[in-house]
């Protein structure tokens, strides 16, 4: 799932950078990170520091935010009512 998760985020900053006609260049500078942090979370890296994704993020107006085991728990169970509801 974490994987998937970074995949997610990758799509989501390469495809807004782009609408914003930046290089990975121009838009580390501009949200005031290394180039090494755009192109790790470009490509899916997992070991990038959630304080520097949210450097980034930022430029787009979100957030990551962590959850705790009890939040994710409480996720994992609306997913599962919402689904069977679709199948119903």
């Amino acid at each position: 799932m974490r994987s998937h998760i970074m995949k997610t985020l990758a799509e989501f900053v390469k495809d807004k950078r782009k609408e914003a006609n930046l290089t990975q260049e121009q838009f580390a500078e501009r949200a005031g990170v290394a180039l090494t942090i755009i192109r790790k979370i470009e490509q899916g890296k997992e070991n990038v520091m959630l304080v520097k994704v949210n450097q980034v993020l930022k430029m787009f107006g979100h957030l990551l935010v962590p959850l705790s085991s009890k939040e994710l728990s409480l996720k994992k169970e609306n997913l599962k009512h919402e689904k069977s509801r679709n199948i119903l």
